[in-house]
């Protein structure tokens, strides 16, 4: 016998639980009920307690047939009781008076009401993930089809899809988009250094995923937002795989709307294809299944860039710039205001193989194994990394990736049960400029000497080559984590009690070629940039980064309408230590550089040992019939900082030299004029925190038929010392607070300085959002899910990885305004349609799928390129000098007249203006065959954009700029969702 009260550990599996009745409401103890799936030998049975209640715990998601017995009475059977990952099923019965071998059978059942628990969340089935149109066939891209997720904004990080490999995060309900934590099998899956998903796995290798969006329980921890809890498949007791190729080719797509008609459509070659199979290895008890795919990619990526004219080319006056002319294309058109530019496209290659292998094993009565791993290979060449615009440039890199789990999970008695985890995943590799010249070779000053690649050159915020210029960089990741969970039953009441341990090692290398930045043509041209910044010396690191949590959950009763939920979590965010003492920080007070470790104590910044994270929720069925429920919960969470927020004092002297300056900077005696004022080193607040968010949540859950349900909610969210970047060595009145190491310091005394980047946690953040919800599970042929989000998002800084992008450092509270990411509409529909057999061959088997997402934009943050009032180009705002006025037009989407340029930071806020909208349909026609025995092959064709709607990306944003206002590009480049319509075939033969 098996019983337990709650989901176990991170609930990769769910509960089954409720009271037995006899007709006349009577109580029945000692009634059995059993759940079986006899594909795979699972089965656990319970007995009713004196008050009529039961707990089936630790059920994997899947499809079970539940009998329910009683002397004296019939019995009763549902035949198909679908149990989705992380749910909470509360099921009451009602038995007839009667014979034993009486049974009442009742139908397929999908219980859509949440009775039990208060947060919010949305599960993906398997049909979904395998039959929906996906380009790319990235399961991240499934998260965005939850409501209150947005489509990735243009300055994300880790959302913005990577070519081959998707997105590694996305941003929902306000979230930045490292608060999203990703859990495959129970066990985290983030990247400490960036917070983003390290190990995607492949979609034959998912059974189904559920996004956690608000109001954590107290089991999930180390981030604030969103959980993405993943359950791999497994195999049964009957043998079954698949094989499986989608191609796609350019002569089947339309021209992106930037690109010439003269040229005609770029080159795309898609193949993604691969196999899968599962089976026993003893029947009954042990089981297997294993999954590839493979992904081959050859684009020419679309480039529009602005150029030099024949006569600019003519007339540069500087001889470094007139040797790095030749690597500038010509101009091949001119924009409506006469400006020389660029189209064309780049050559783009990715090939990627991922493959996974799941083991589990049924250990007798009392104890079931799990084990699951999964390796990804990445070789890729990306033309237009970080802004490169032009073709020759971007970066080459060859990511490795692999992740193991290992479950068990022991039941002690009727009301005692055990789930232990282990997790080990690992990233290796390293990115390195595609085209590594010897910027000596066209005398750039920059300091390096050796052919790793040439400074990166930004003109005019528009045309981008060189570089990138913080490569050649790489990393080698190992996360180790352990998370044990205990449960019991008793009564009206469950607890759980569990903790986690995890132990993140970063080791990390860089050298880089450091960036230029020229206001204008013509300063590129007389060959003096504005700014300048590079750090001077090869940086390695190896960062260990350490975190323990504990936590309980109380689950009781109240009624039996009504359940609260009490929990509380304690994590301790370990600070994180630099094995070779590498880390060296400057110190306000003494004005000096201090190796931490050696010039002072041991810890970089203080400890995050109080975390304490309450979790309140109630869910009351208030009309008794088990149809409508009303649930409201409040969480406290934090996030575990990130490697990245201390990984740069790495690169501080004596170990390598950080430079940067603003002002009038020859490109060909770069370090010789930066060096004597531009020291920069990188630096952490040693009162540093984790960031935490308050957030809540009131909703109503109605179920309007068998297999369908509407939501409507509200949340919102209040997030507090978020990340943050910022100078705080900014000139107050022309002069810098330091303008020099003190003479004590122990490192480079006297030596003058320039910005200093500070790591911080002073930034915050609102959410307000409201949305109604439809699920119909599948019934009469349909599947379907459709939302409607209305929301505001607002912060001061929407990515932690964004190094120091405020105007002022000293006044935080003036970049409060619209995150980057938000959307104050959102329409999403995902449908799956079986079309009825009329009994003609020609009719049967024939299914349609689509998504519809429709957002209104993100906003835009105008800028100047002035660098002198804080040391930075590109991020001062100018002044508002009349309404803000919408255009629509590519050549002209705002009027730019309303912006002035100041000697001063503007009054213009922050994402004053709203860029264009996203709007796409995906369609999927599917045809099933049986050729004969229990082979099946489905035949398919997907269509991207179905009406090649033109999704453009941001319009220029520095004033004065030629760009600016102007749209040159597609949200995203050609192939990837939106740019324009694409055509794929695919083939699947199934058994």
């Amino acid at each position: 016998m098996c019983c337990a009260a709650v989901p176990c550990g991170a609930q990769t599996t769910a509960l089954l639980q409720g009271r037995v009745f006899d007709v006349s409401d009577a109580v029945l103890p000692g009634a059995v009920i059993s759940v079986r799936d006899d594909s795979n030998g699972f089965a656990v049975s319970v007995e009713t307690n004196a008050d009529g209640r039961y707990y089936l715990a630790a059920i994997p998601p899947g499809t079970y047939r539940v009998t329910v017995e009683a002397p004296a009475f019939r019995t009763e059977t549902i035949d198909e009781l679908v149990v989705d990952v992380g749910r909470t099923l509360v099921r009451d019965f009602h038995l007839a008076v009667g014979q034993q071998r009486e049974t009442v059978v009742v139908g397929a059942e999908v219980p859509l009401v949440d009775r039990a628990t208060a947060s919010i969340g949305h599960v993906v089935t398997g049909q979904t993930v395998q039959e929906i149109p996906l380009n790319g066939r990235h399961f991240i891209d499934l998260g965005l089809l939850v409501p209150g997720a947005v489509a990735p904004s243009q300055n994300g990080f880790s959302s913005r899809p990577l070519r081959g490999i998707g997105a590694l995060a996305f941003n929902i309900v306000g979230n930045r988009e490292e608060a999203v934590g990703f859990l495959v099998n129970g066990v985290t899956t983030n990247n400490l250094t960036f917070g983003s998903l390290i190990f995607e796995p492949p979609l034959g290798s998912i059974q189904e995923f559920k996004v956690e969006t608000s109001t954590l329980g107290a089991e999930y921890g180390h981030v604030s937002g969103a959980m993405v809890n993943i359950v791999t498949r497994s195999g049964t007791d009957a043998f079954h795989g698949d094989l499986f190729e989608f191609a796609r080719n350019g002569a089947l797509d339309a021209r992106n709307f930037f690109e010439l008609p003269s040229q005609g459509p770029h080159p795309f070659k898609r193949n993604q294809f691969g196999a899968s199979l599962g089976g026993p290895i003893r029947r009954g008890r042990t089981f297997f299944f294993g999954a590839y795919e493979g992904f081959r990619q050859r684009q020419g990526l679309d480039m529009n860039s602005l150029v030099l004219s024949d006569a600019q080319r003519a007339a540069a006056t500087d001889a470094v710039v007139r040797q790095l002319i030749p690597l500038i294309p010509r101009a091949n058109v001119f924009d409506a205001d006469g400006t020389p530019r660029f189209v064309g496209s780049a050559r783009a290659v990715v090939n990627t193989d991922r493959w996974t292998v799941d083991a589990r094993h049924n250990a007798g009565a009392n104890d079931r194994l799990q084990a699951f791993y999964g390796s990804q290979r990445v070789t890729a060449n990306e033309p237009g990394t970080q802004g490169n615009s032009i073709p020759g440039f971007g970066l080459a890199f060859r990511p490795r990736a692999s992740i193991l789990t290992l479950n068990e999970t022991h039941t002690f008695g009727a009301a005692l049960l055990n789930e232990a985890r282990f997790g080990r995943s690992r990233l290796i590799g390293g990115s390195f400029p595609a085209t590594p010249l010897n910027p000596s070779d066209f005398g750039i000053g920059n300091g390096v000497t050796r052919a790793i690649g040439l400074p990166q050159m930004i003109v005019a915020g528009d045309l981008n080559f060189g570089g990138p210029g913080a490569l050649p960089q790489g990393r080698y990741d190992t996360s180790y984590i352990f998370n044990d969970t205990f449960t019991r039953a008793s009564g009206r009441q469950s607890i759980m009690l569990g903790g986690e341990y995890r132990h993140f090692i970063n080791e990390n290398f860089a050298e880089g070629t450091g960036v230029f930045n020229f206001p204008s043509v013509a300063a590129f041209l007389a060959g003096t940039a504005n700014a300048f910044n590079i750090t001077l010396g090869e940086r390695r690191s190896v960062i260990d980064q350490q975190a323990a949590s504990l936590f309980v959950q109380d689950r009781i009763a109240v009624h039996d309408s009504l359940t609260l939920d009490l929990g509380l979590r304690y994590e301790w965010h370990v600070t994180p230590t630099e094995r070779e003492h590498r880390f060296v920080v400057f110190d306000p007070l003494t004005a000096s550089l201090q190796r931490v470790g050696v010039d002072r104590g041991p810890e970089i910044y203080r400890q995050n040992d109080t975390n304490f994270e309450p979790r309140l929720g109630a869910a009351w069925d208030f009309t008794g019939n088990a149809r409508t429920t009303l649930r409201a919960g409040y969480a406290r969470t934090v996030d575990q900082p990130g490697t990245t927020a201390v990984r740069d004092t790495a690169g501080n002297p004596p170990f390598a030299v950080p430079l940067t300056a603003a002002g009038s900077i020859p490109i060909a005696s770069a370090v010789q004029t930066v060096r004597p004022a531009g020291l920069a080193p990188a630096t952490v607040d040693p009162r540093f925190r984790n960031a935490s968010l308050q957030s809540w949540n009131v909703n109503l859950q109605r179920q309007i038929a068998s297999a369908a349900a509407v939501t409507i909610g509200y949340l919102g969210s209040r997030g507090r010392d978020l990340r943050l970047s910022r100078n705080v060595n900014q000139p107050v009145g022309g002069v810098r607070p330091f303008a020099a190491l003190s003479t004590s310091s122990p490192i480079l005394p006297g030596a003058a300085l320039g910005n200093m980047t500070q790591v911080g946690s002073g930034g915050f953040s609102s959410y307000r959002g409201a949305w109604v919800s439809l699920t119909n599970r599948l019934s009469h042929g349909l599947q379907l899910d459709a939302s409607y989000t209305w929301s505001k998002s607002l912060d001061t800084n929407s990515l932690n990885s964004s190094g120091f992008s405020v105007q002022d450092a000293y006044d935080i509270a003036g970049e409060y305004g619209l995150s980057d990411f938000d959307a104050r509409h959102r329409f999403v529909v995902s449908a799956i349609y079986d079309v009825p057999d009329t009994g003609h061959a020609l009719t049967r088997g024939w299914q349609v799928a689509t998504i519809v997402q429709s957002q209104s934009g993100n906003p835009v943050n105008i800028v100047t390129s002035d660098s002198s009032l804080n040391g930075v180009p590109n991020t001062v705002r100018p002044d508002l000098v009349a309404p803000i006025r919408i255009v629509g037009s590519v050549n002209q989407w705002f009027d730019p007249s309303a912006f002035v340029a100041v000697n001063r930071f503007g009054n213009l806020p922050r994402n004053a203006v709203i860029g264009p909208g996203f709007h796409d349909v995906d369609l999927s026609l599917m045809k099933n065959l049986r050729p004969g025995g229990r082979a099946a092959l489905q035949l398919r064709v997907d269509v991207f954009d179905l009406f090649n709607h033109a999704n453009f990306g941001p319009p220029g944003n520095i004033v004065g700029s030629p760009a600016f206002g102007k749209i040159t590009r597609t949200r995203l480049s050609t192939g990837e969702a939106g740019s324009s319509r694409q055509m794929q075939l695919a083939a699947r033969m199934s058994f």
